[in-house]
């Protein structure tokens, strides 16, 4: 495959808003910390209306994502530095949350698992490390490349490979000219302007990225029927404070006194969805959850993706 001329002066002929200079913070080394942090403070307000303007483009990716779990297919996270880091954190949360690990999204940084920690020379520019990595996906897959300038090497080779894979291919950049947004399928580009510090894309352009990236993944969630109402149902009770919240989560929704909720989701060895359809219809159980498994989680059941209502009203149904 053709690889990017990594030579610096085709470099410093690429244009990107992130590597301007910012003419409000020029004389930010003169100023006093109050002072220092309300100009740092000021330019971050501006980033959440700059990804609002791109919400159609991550309801598009949703939809994607959306598409191809439901097909069997798995959501990969590919970047370097910040914005890859941002994609594993993005990624390894989801697992407590909502029960979805790597079966299901899995973050890939250039570098490997130990570049999280610290940074890996030139791993950013090995573009046959990225094709090879997005050479690997399966057909279905939706792969998302995370790069603010838009023009990663290891990015470009990872969408590259997935596209000759028969992937989906999706980018999340904050340069609205992002050379890499002509090739793939969908392309949400957040245009932040120049960083506080010249190129410390760390700063607004990651901010951007990791908002865009919350709003992705949850949205996911919530169409695949991980929520019920905006209550987690597939929260992993990992420790005392998930324990204690998905008690609190069923009294939430039911109204129901704490050590009824605990009683009922005991009887339903902790499946909370089973707990809650039980709670909300008054029924045993056991026939809560044959109930349920007739409505399992289906993003097409688009005012009851959960399937909570579903199975609640079927049984109110029956008791009439």
């Amino acid at each position: 495959m053709s690889r990017p001329d990594n030579d610096w002066r085709q470099v410093l002929g690429l244009r990107s808003p992130t590597e301007d200079r910012n003419p409000r913070t020029e004389a930010i080394d003169q100023l006093p910390a109050a002072d220092l942090v309300r100009l740092i403070m000021t330019e971050d307000r501006s980033v959440a209306a700059a990804v609002e303007l791109a919400a159609g483009a991550v309801a598009d990716m949703v939809d994607r994502a959306v598409a191809a779990i439901v097909g069997g297919g798995r959501v990969h996270y590919v970047g370097s530095g910040t914005s890859g880091r941002l994609g594993v954190l993005d990624a390894v949360e989801l697992l407590p949350t909502y029960d979805v690990g790597e079966e299901t999204v899995r973050a890939h940084l250039a570098g490997g698992p130990s570049a999280m920690m610290v940074a890996v020379e030139g791993a950013e520019d090995d573009v046959d490390a990225g094709h090879e990595l997005g050479g690997s996906v399966a057909a279905g897959d939706l792969v998302v490349g995370l790069t603010a300038s838009g023009r990663t090497p290891f990015v470009a080779g990872a969408l590259a490979g997935a596209r000759e894979a028969g992937a989906t291919t999706a980018l999340v950049s904050t340069n609205p000219g992002a050379p890499l947004a002509t090739d793939v399928d969908v392309a949400v580009l957040v245009d932040t302007g120049p960083e506080v510090i010249t190129g410390s894309t760390r700063m607004k352009a990651a901010t951007a990225q990791k908002l865009v990236l919350n709003t992705f993944s949850t949205a996911v969630m919530v169409r695949l029927g991980k929520t019920y109402s905006n209550l987690m149902i597939e929260v992993r009770p990992t420790n005392k404070k998930l324990r204690a919240r998905t008690v609190r989560m069923l009294v939430q929704a039911t109204g129901k006194s704490p050590e009824t909720c605990a009683a009922v989701l005991e009887g339903a060895d902790g499946d909370v969805r089973v707990a809650l359809v039980a709670l909300l219809s008054g029924a045993e159980v056991s026939t809560a959850a044959l109930v349920a498994d007739g409505f399992p989680p289906d993003p097409r059941r688009v005012s009851d993706p959960a399937g909570v209502r579903s199975a609640v009203a079927v049984m109110a149904e029956a008791q009439v």
